[in-house]
């Protein structure tokens, strides 16, 4: 299967439901997990893992699903508001196999911010997505928590993907 890449520009004049077809494919992805979440923790955990991601609904949306040696370690399900003109995206653990709160956003100037509200430990806290290096073959994606109403941010996962063959 051969996915073409979009540019920005031809991405944004079909109002960004095109957005993340750079994503389509295969990958290589290096992930790094704070071990401990809102605590001012400063060790990481380390593992690598392969993902694919195919396309759906003819560009209005995308599903990918992340393994590593120990198995699965999630499903991502990307679904653009065609209204809102925003992505809403979910996430799915092997752990409880539940879509977790979405969250909301947008591609712009080459970077996707993407943000909602979840529980953590059992407090509210706001969520960020962050894509970026979205036009070549090393995209990152970073997530981040704000038990502050988003005042101040803890990345707590990073992940640097390096596309593959399948």
């Amino acid at each position: 299967m051969s996915f073409a890449i979009q540019t920005a520009a031809a991405r944004h004049h079909e109002g960004g439901r095109h957005d993340f077809d750079f994503l389509h494919g295969h990958w290589r992805v290096h992930n790094r997990r704070l071990h401990q979440r809102l605590l001012g923790c400063t060790e990481w955990d380390s593992f690598e893992a392969t993902q694919s991601c195919q396309p759906l609904l003819d560009g209005l949306g995308n599903t990918d699903e992340m393994r590593n040696e120990a198995g699965p370690v999630g499903v991502s399900l990307r679904l653009f508001d065609l209204q809102a003109r925003q992505w809403v995206i979910y996430w799915v653990a092997p752990h409880d196999g539940l879509l977790q709160p979405p969250v909301r956003g947008a591609f712009a100037g080459g970077t996707g911010i993407f943000e909602g509200t979840d529980v953590h430990d059992g407090r509210p806290v706001r969520v960020r997505y962050t894509w970026s290096h979205t036009s070549g073959d090393t995209p990152q994606w970073e997530q981040a928590y704000s038990a502050d109403e988003g005042a101040s941010w803890e990345t707590n996962w990073v992940m640097s993907f390096t596309r593959t063959r399948a």
